[in-house]
């Protein structure tokens, strides 16, 4: 049994050194080409005009917190040192809240009495962006039908073969199975 499938195996290796190899000539019978839908990631941007206070100018009475914060704390220190018993407790809060009045205004330009300026305006540009995800059609190959030698075939191509397609044919001889 191994004689005879050793023997097998040593005429198909000769059988394949015989075989022979060509190009011919197929006709194309038909063309189609085929797409495939692609994912493309795009920037999709919008400009807008908005109109805000200028930076560094006054956008109106209570701008900033920290002159006040701190006129209040030394107002309230030296309410504190005036007044005694109860009395030193309406002196603290009276401090502070004259203080805070006297800190503010400073922050203000001192213009004690006198209404804050009107807030400046400025208007400036705004552009937002996001992404957009947009779907391409791309040309992928074409499925051709051909025809050699009066049998049909199809293949998928990335290029168009035009009326006639190369084909490369292997000639072997067909051995039967001796005993």
């Amino acid at each position: 049994m191994k004689r005879f499938a050793i023997l097998s195996l040593l005429i198909a290796a000769g059988a394949a050194a015989n075989a022979q190899t060509f190009v011919d000539n197929a006709r194309v019978r038909n063309v189609q080409p085929q797409y495939e839908n692609i994912t493309v990631p795009r920037q999709e941007c919008t400009s807008q005009w908005v109109t805000e206070p200028r930076r560094g100018a006054a956008a109106g009475p209570m701008q900033e917190y920290g002159p006040a914060l701190l006129g209040g704390v030394a107002g309230a220190a030296l309410g504190r040192q005036v007044g005694k018993g109860s009395g030193r407790d309406a002196a603290t809060v009276l401090g502070a809240v004259v203080g805070a009045y006297a800190g503010d205004q400073y922050a203000n330009g001192n213009r004690w009495g006198q209404p804050a300026p009107a807030p400046v305006y400025e208007q400036r540009e705004v552009q937002q962006c996001r992404t957009v995800n947009a779907v391409e059609s791309r040309l992928a190959g074409y499925h051709v039908d051909y025809e050699y030698r009066g049998q049909n075939h199809t293949a998928f191509l990335r290029e168009h073969p035009g009326n006639h397609l190369q084909v490369r044919v292997s000639v072997e001889p067909v051995l039967s199975a001796q005993r």
